[in-house]
């Protein structure tokens, strides 16, 4: 207690103020050593206490919530998620007409030149492999061409084939 007393804020504020009412109403040890109040009957039966004069309310002293102890036994979880690479693509038409082609260009990293590319659209929420395909050029770039012959909203994206690695979904308005 002596400890907590003189090493936590909490402690502090609760000696300091101990030893304040204690200088305030006497000044003596005495107020500290004051009896503890007893009960006295009452009419109806119930017991109730009497405070004692040099008795003060302090405050309740906070608990020290305890840390979950940890087996050093276990092996790490890494504390971020590491990814293996990334592909951005982008394509200059957003409106294209019905049996042209549009050329899906973009950039990849950490994905090896000559990785081949796979183009994939979503169709009723999930997403198909198309027969588009292409390779990682040495300075990491690529182009995939893709000719759409119906009319709607084609949702795709480019994957590697093996699926590890894929880009964000870009929207293209066949017309």
């Amino acid at each position: 207690m002596t400890s907590v007393l003189r090493h936590h804020r909490y402690g502090r504020a609760l000696g300091t103020g101990a030893i304040t009412v204690a200088l305030l109403t006497g000044g003596t040890a005495a107020a500290f050593a004051a009896p503890t109040p007893t009960p006295s009957p009452t009419p109806t039966g119930t017991a109730t206490t009497t405070p004692s004069p040099m008795r003060t309310r302090t405050a309740p002293t906070p608990t020290r919530t305890e840390r979950p102890r940890v087996n050093r036994t276990e092996t790490p979880r890494p504390t971020r998620t590491v990814t293996r690479g990334s592909i951005t693509v982008s394509t200059r038409e957003a409106t294209v007409r019905r049996g042209r082609a549009v050329a899906f260009t973009g950039r990849v990293r950490d994905v090896r030149a000559g990785t081949t590319l796979v183009l994939q659209r979503r169709v009723n929420g999930r997403w198909s492999t198309l027969r588009t395909t292409a390779l990682v050029n040495r300075n990491g770039t690529f182009t995939i061409r893709r000719t759409f012959t119906a009319r709607g909203t084609e949702t795709v994206r480019v994957v590697t084939r093996d699926g590890r690695v894929q880009s964000a979904a870009i929207t293209v308005r066949v017309s």
